[in-house]
Formats: structure tokens, sequence, C-alpha cells
């Protein structure tokens, strides 16, 4: 089955003489997924090799250090500085050819960026000038244990290039190229953005030099001038080769603008590349901006400068930055752009053009923007997916079917874990048999949807996915050993997700004191002997209408009403800030309350990734939410609620309601009876200890996996 919806996105595309078989690439990003000596091994070429099956046109394959392991940014960076790299580098084009993809290396030289060059090997960092001093701390929104983790890092040293460094870096790129030609890669992209070397000449802001490499837009932009020419004498006039170059620095006053990214354009397709990526970048001292720039948290962020930039050139232009398919399809259609180079949708599915090519756009896996894969770059471990967990895990194989060996497997919980631990089961043949004990399928993600609409996204394609397989889903049920051995189940996934108690703070036991448990079933129209106390007649009526019409079910209607009524007071305290707790103060303070929320730990943001942390924290302090960390003696009064601060003095905050958002834990007794009662038990996701939607979906891979090897 073939698919009209796209047609733009869908059809062929050229760049130079490479032509492609869609309109959808693979962005360049650094996955940190070749061999510790830069070396491409199996793990990389796995990963690549599943997104060319799964149809993209066009593969970048990022950051290959010309200068390596001078300019490398990241653990196990792939390598393109030497000969000896381009057998690995031949095996990954060949797997990715073989399935009619065609693939670019993306050549890089980490300039400033390259702290982790220096702190590993030495190597100081390479630039134009000395930068200006950062505006910003980002570190600051590091929790404590991952501080520890960087601990050992010291403050990198500058080199500011000489005449005979220009010349040395200018050649490093030019046999990059060569080396990228031989080893059969179909183009390459420069990276001339994202203040790596190129980039950090380019910018006014860290450009500061008074010789023939600074002050005008040619003299910032010749050290980009002479890279492409001399990769042009190495690979020759049809060989396809395009850079990536930024459309404006966010938050860098005096940096790239729109207007000096067109006259940039103009130059670089006059020295001859064939196509020009368009990104954007930003201070890296400001935590919300990294965010908001290359990897951005709003929809399509650089298409209208991409837009622009396609007015001033005759050559292709690729358009990035979070562009939904409507709008990649749209963008196209209107000229406004040639290509859309998708990363993190391609890294939640790779299979997402193959998807839209035959039809199956509810197949598609949705990413949530949770900043998982990136967060773990930064963390210096290689990139992984909360919702896919088979990403960086492709070179393990996939599982094979059960063939004579299935099994009759019963799945306890129908959140996020066990509905992924059902659909991968049965997708493998087993006989799956799903058993939730409320009476829809969601758990706590249901909750989470409200708060996060992305995770909406998530749950809806969950459910789809569990109700076209072939699983017998049983609600309103309680999995017994009983009902277990009725259907005959000896193997159990317990996804019963963790258990929330009321922690012991001074005032907990009162009317307008709710917790966490209490304001997810506020919300979704459920009940319970402690809602119905602490909650009036009007709001126990209306959560009753809310859930016999449905209307609690639809979380966007839900979401939506709340703006309008909600049964909490004007001014909301928030015990406990973590993930939870910060969303939930985003939710209240977007729908009109003074919000404040407490947390006794030093740092904020537990179970956020770093990267997504940083953005929503800055965005609270923006909304005049009230953050207080390393609180103690916290005591909740009749309309306020009392602390010490950090500093050790006395506060009072207003809190015509008091929500508890702490106190989830673990929670394996279902799992230890079952075990005891002689079942073959595998618990995951919180019941082992809260661990989100990633705990979830990561463990029901692993369950599956260790069922699949016992079969």
């Amino acid at each position: 089955m073939s698919s009209n919806l796209y047609p733009h996105l869908l059809s062929p595309g050229r760049i130079g003489t490479m032509e492609t078989k869609n309109r959808i690439a693979v962005t360049a990003m650094g996955v940190s997924l070749s061999e510790d000596d830069g070396t491409v091994g199996e793990q990389l070429i796995a990963y690549h090799e599943e997104q060319a099956r799964g149809g993209a046109g066009l593969i970048i394959c990022g950051v290959a250090g010309v200068a390596w392991p001078v300019g490398a940014v990241a653990m196990q960076q792939t390598a393109i500085s030497d000969d000896r790299f381009i057998p690995g580098l031949r095996a990954l084009t060949d797997r990715v050819h073989a399935h009619g993809a065609k693939i670019a290396t993306q050549l890089h030289h980490g300039g400033f960026v390259a702290g982790y060059s220096f702190n590993r090997w030495g190597h100081k960092l390479w630039g134009p000038a000395v930068p200006p001093a950062p505006k910003g701390s980002f570190i600051d929104y590091f929790l404590m244990e991952e501080l520890q983790a960087l601990a050992g890092m010291k403050m990198p040293e500058l080199k500011v290039l000489e005449q005979a460094d220009i010349d040395l870096a200018v050649q490093q790129f030019a046999q990059g190229a060569r080396r990228a030609k031989e080893a059969g890669f179909d183009g390459i992209e420069i990276h001339g953005g994202h203040g790596y070397l190129l980039s950090s000449f380019t910018s006014p802001y860290t450009n500061t030099r008074t010789d023939q490499y600074g002050g005008s837009v040619e003299n910032r932009l010749r050290l980009t001038l002479e890279v492409i020419a001399a990769i042009r004498a190495e690979v020759g006039r049809e060989f396809p080769l395009w850079i990536k170059l930024d459309s404006q620095e966010v938050g860098k006053p005096g940096g790239i603008t729109l207007d000096m990214a067109k006259e940039h354009a103009r130059l670089v397709e006059a020295a001859g590349v064939d196509a020009i990526t368009i990104t954007s970048y930003h201070d890296t001292s400001v935590g919300k901006l990294h965010s908001q720039s290359n990897i951005p948290h709003l929809e399509n962020w650089n298409l209208p400068a991409t837009a622009e930039i396609r007015k001033v050139v005759s050559i292709p232009v690729i358009g990035s930055g979070r562009i939904e398919v409507d709008s990649a399809e749209s963008a196209i259609a209107k000229g406004e752009t040639d290509f859309v180079a998708m990363g993190r949708k391609l890294l939640a599915d790779p299979h997402l053009p193959r998807k839209l090519t035959t039809g199956e756009t509810e197949k598609v896996r949705p990413c949530v923007y949770c900043y998982t894969c990136v967060s773990a770059i930064y963390m210096g471990q290689p990139t992984r997916c909360a919702v896919n967990a088979n990403l960086a895990h492709e070179f393990e194989g996939d599982a094979p079917a059960a063939n004579g060996n299935a099994r009759h497997v019963a799945v306890i919980g129908g959140g996020p874990g066990g509905m992924e631990s059902a659909r991968r089961l049965s997708a493998l043949g087993h006989k799956v048999t799903l058993i939730e004990k409320s009476d829809r399928l969601g758990g706590t993600l249901r909750f989470a949807s409200l708060a996060y609409e992305p995770n909406e996204r998530l749950l809806e394609w969950l459910r789809r996915e569990v109700k076209e397989a072939d699983i017998d889903v049983r609600l309103s049920t309680v999995a017994t050993p009983e009902l277990l051995r009725e259907l005959g189940v000896k193997t159990v996934i317990v996804a019963t997700g963790a258990i929330r108690d009321m922690p012991p703070i001074p005032g907990n036991d009162q009317d307008h004191v709710y917790s966490g448990d209490d304001m997810r079933r506020m919300m979704l129209g459920e009940s319970s002997d402690d809602l119905k106390r602490k909650t009036g007649l009007f709001t126990r009526l209306a959560t009753k209408v809310g859930a016999a019409t449905g209307a609690t079910a639809n979380l966007a209607l839900v979401r939506k009403a709340t703006h309008a009524w909600m049964p909490l007071a004007d001014t909301v305290t928030i015990i406990g800030g973590e993930l939870v707790g910060l969303e939930l103060a985003e939710f209240l303070s977007e729908r009109g309350r003074i919000v404040n929320v407490i947390e006794e730990a030093p740092r904020m943001g537990k179970g956020l990734t770093l990267v997504r942390r940083m953005r929503l924290m800055a965005e609270l302090a923006e909304h005049g939410v009230g953050l207080h960390a390393g609180a103690t003696t916290i005591a909740i009064g009749k309309d306020s609620v009392t602390f010490t601060d950090a500093a050790g003095q006395p506060q009072t905050v207003p809190a015509g309601n008091v929500i508890v958002a702490k106190g989830a834990r673990g929670d394996l007794t279902l799992a230890d009876s079952l075990r005891i009662a002689g079942f073959d038990v595998h618990p995951i996701g919180d019941a082992n200890g809260v661990s989100y939607i990633e705990g979830a979906m990561h463990g029901a891979r692993a369950a599956v996996r260790a069922i699949r090897e016992m079969a």
C-alpha cells in the first residue's frame, strides 16, 4: 500500500549529482556509538543500517572528526583523521547502500566546543580569538549526582590559531573529504555551525581578529571558503558537497543574524557547494537555550529562516529543527525548503519514512521531546531514547519469532511498561493476556499526559498498538494466582508501577492537602474515600459527570477545561521538586495559579533529563513559580507552608491547597508473592523503583528478551 498523503516529502530529491528516493534525511547527530579509538564498529553500523532499512532517503552520519582526537567533542566519536579509519567507514556505507539509502558523512572539528578532547588528551581548544566570558552557568541545573560524574574536569586551555594552524585545519578537512569519498560515501556535509571551529570564525561574537580572517563578512568566512576550495580540489566538482550553517545565534548579542546568514549562503554557493543545511545555535552558558536552537523545543523553529535563505540561493536547502511531518510536506510544497532533516523523530522511530510511504502514519512511534537522547551525550554516555528502547542496541539483532517456543504470558499492569511488553510479546508470536485493574489502559501515563501533552502521543500510540495486536485485554480485573493458573500462565511480567505513600510531613492530614494520587484521580474523573472527604459536593458531582460522559477520558478536553475551572485554590504549594512536581507546577501556573515548589534535595528536577530540566526550570522561574530547593523543617499550616530555606532562613509561602508530589517508591509485593506461588516473574518499570517512561519502555524490552532467551 502506498501513500499519497505526502507527495512532496516522499518525492525523489537531488543534491548535485546525488538523487535520493525521498526528501527525508537523517540529520547528522553525534551519538557516541563508534569505538573508543574512533573507528566505526558494529554498533554504529547497525544503528545507521536500521535507518536505511526504515526508508530514509539520505543518512548524514554525524561529527566525523577531521583532526581527531584534536577537536573531539564526545566519547566514542567517529574519526576520519587517518586512512586507518577507512575500512570501518567503508563497512558502514556498504551496509547502508544494501537497503537503497544514500549516506553522507559530516566533516567536523570541535574548535572551542572540544572540551572532551582537552580533558582526555590535553589538546587545547582551537579558535580564532579569546571568546567573551560566559553570561550564564548552565552547570547550575545539574543534579549533585550528575556533578559527581563530571568531577575532575578542568577548565580547557585555548589555542588562538596562527596561519600555520589554519593551513593545517584546511588540509585536515580536505583529507577527510578524500577518505570519505574512498570509503564510499555519496556526499559530504561540512559542519559550519554550532560554535565549532568554522562557525567560531564565521561569528562576529567569537571572531575578533584584525587580520585577513577577521572583520568583514568575507574575512570571517575566509576559512570556510578555503575549506570548500580544498575539498573540491580533492574530490572534484561532481562529488556532492554541502555545508551546515547557522541562521542565527540565539542569546549572543552581536552574533550571527539572519541577514548575515543570507550573505554567508550566497558566498558558499559561489564557492561551489551543492546545498545548505539550515540550523541555528545559542549561548551554551544559558541553560534554556540548549533547547532553543539546533535541538529546539518549539515546533518548526528553523523553518522561517530556512525559507528566507532559500530565496537568496539557487541550490537546495535542507531544513531542520523539530519539523512535524505535515509541516515538512507543506514547506517543500511551497518551495520553502527542499529536504527535511529529522533527528529525534528518527531516533524514536527509524521506520518513519517507510510507514509514511505505506500510509501507516498512525504506526509511527512518536517522539515525546524529552531530550533523553542528547542529555545522555551531555553526561558522557552513548545516546539512548526513552520511547525506543532498541536505539543503540540494533547490533544485538532483532528478537526472533516464538515459532514453536510460543508461551502464554500474562502482563499485569496496563501502563506504558505493560502495554509495551504486551505488544512486543505479541509481535513475536507469543500468546498474551494483559490484565489491568482499572477500567482503561494508560496507568500514570494518563496523568503525565495531562501535564505534558507530547506524552499523550505515546499513550495513544501504545493503546493503538495493543488494540491492533492479538492481545487478550482484561480491564477492571485483579490479577491473582488463581486467575493466572486458570489461564494456564506460568510466565508473568509485573508492570504495576510504584506505590505512593504520604510522607510524614506535619499537617499532611488536613483536607486541603492532596497527594499525587488525589490529583490524578480528580483530574481523570476517578474517586477514593480520601478524595470524597477532601472535596466539595460540586467537585464530586463534576467528577462523576465527567467520568460518566467520558469527558475525563479525553485528555485534550480536560487540559482545555481546566483553564476555565479547576477545584483548586488560587495559591498552591507543591511539596516535591522532581519530575512530577515540576510538571504539575507548569500545569497549574499555566492555569493562573500562584505556585511554589518546595524540595528537600539541594537541586530540583530529578527524573527530568538535563536539557528538558534546564528549559522547564527556567520557564517556571520566568512565570513566577517559587522554586525552593534545599528546604528543611517543612510543615503544612491551615493556609500556608513553612520551611527553612537552603540559607537557614525561615520562610512561609501561601497555600490554599497543598499537593504532596513525593513518596513514590517501587513495590515488588505482587511480584514476590507470585514468585513464591511458583510463577516465572519479571518485574519492570516503576515496580522496581521510580524510573518513569524510559524505565518502563526499556524494562519491557529487557523482560521480553529474557523470556525469549528462556523459551
